[in-house]
């Protein structure tokens, strides 16, 4: 399997999970059920985790290794906040507060800390292109994403983004499922919440392995039910991993499994999708989903509309 393949897979992979999660976003995988059964058909397009991740790859492109937070920064005001008329469409609450702080003048790393949403899984949700970008050196991915991270989030919120970036250079590099996970534990400090959720889910997995009661076992292991809103980072990140690994790394049953989770469904399944893309390649991604995966609109980031996930991928497999 060829570099370039495994790229693709891996882009592919994360637009496919974010549309098919798209519409069960924030939803209780009862409610998922009652719905769809399971849902296992791409109905519509994706979310801002497509376009974002494309934005994160037009960056290494430009930048490489020698990415900064303010290379990061000098981005967003140049090509994201000149289209933005009012408040922003379709991004989450960590981008929000980054605009916002951006417009009134500060520089990384206080436009991550001073919206308060820095435990946002807005830094996860783009952050396969940095281990695409570093084929087995998650160290070196999980470096490269905290750059990016430092502009919009911070603490567990770029905690993740480390860890989804490290998972997906283990993975594109040729590891199995659980080398792929010891690679995003090994690139966030143990005694984290990040970590300590990935380690619970992978416990469930060991003692639940695919029975009935395994989804309510993971909700039980890391949801966090008292907080009003879903994209919570070593949440999401944690429920992706899961549906990685209950997957065995094959790209539908990962995606499938993490959409029908519920909460942040379409950042569980982009994630899940990436990883599990960059281990198979883009002939693992099913073809019915690949022929769903259109160039992305700009819905919530107009600079990238007209991209394609496929020649970012190829872009990326370029500049190494």
């Amino acid at each position: 399997m060829t570099f370039r393949d495994r790229a693709r897979g891996c882009l592919l992979g994360l637009a496919a999970g974010d549309a098919l999660g798209a519409p069960a976003e924030n939803l209780t995988p009862s409610e998922i059920r009652r719905r769809w059964g399971r849902l296992t058909e791409i109905e519509g397009g994706g979310t801002d985790d497509t376009e974002y991740a494309i934005f994160a790859a037009s960056l290494l492109i430009r930048h490489g290794h020698a990415l900064t937070s303010q290379d990061v920064a000098a981005a967003y005001r140049r090509e994201i906040l000149p289209a933005i008329a009012g408040p922003m469409r379709g991004a989450g609450f960590s981008e929000l507060g980054t605009v916002e702080a951006l417009r009134r003048g500060l520089e990384p790393p206080l436009t991550g800390l001073v919206h308060a949403h820095g435990w946002s899984d807005g830094l996860a949700m783009r952050a396969a292109p940095y281990g695409i970008f570093c084929p087995g050196d998650p160290a070196e991915a999980a470096r490269l994403v905290e750059q990016d991270g430092l502009v919009s989030a911070a603490g567990e919120g770029i905690l993740g983004g480390r860890a989804v970036a490290g998972a997906v250079a283990a993975a594109i590099g040729g590891a199995a499922p659980d080398a792929v996970v010891d690679a995003a534990l090994a690139v966030v400090p143990a005694d984290s919440w990040t970590s300590r959720n990935i380690v619970r889910v992978r416990d469930v997995l060991d003692a639940e392995a695919a029975g009935p009661g395994v989804v309510e076992a993971l909700h039980e292991a890391v949801v966090v039910r008292h907080y009003p809103w879903t994209d919570v980072a070593p949440e999401a990140v944690a429920l992706a991993f899961a549906a990685f690994l209950a997957g065995g790394g094959d790209v539908e049953a990962s995606v499938t499994f993490g959409v029908s989770l519920g909460r942040d469904a379409d950042t569980i399944g982009a994630i899940a999708g990436a990883v599990a893309g960059a281990g198979r390649g883009e002939h693992g991604v099913p073809r019915r989903w690949a022929g769903r995966i259109g160039p992305v609109t700009g819905k919530c980031l107009p600079v990238v509309a007209g991209r394609h996930v496929r020649d970012v991928a190829d872009e990326l497999a370029e500049r190494l």
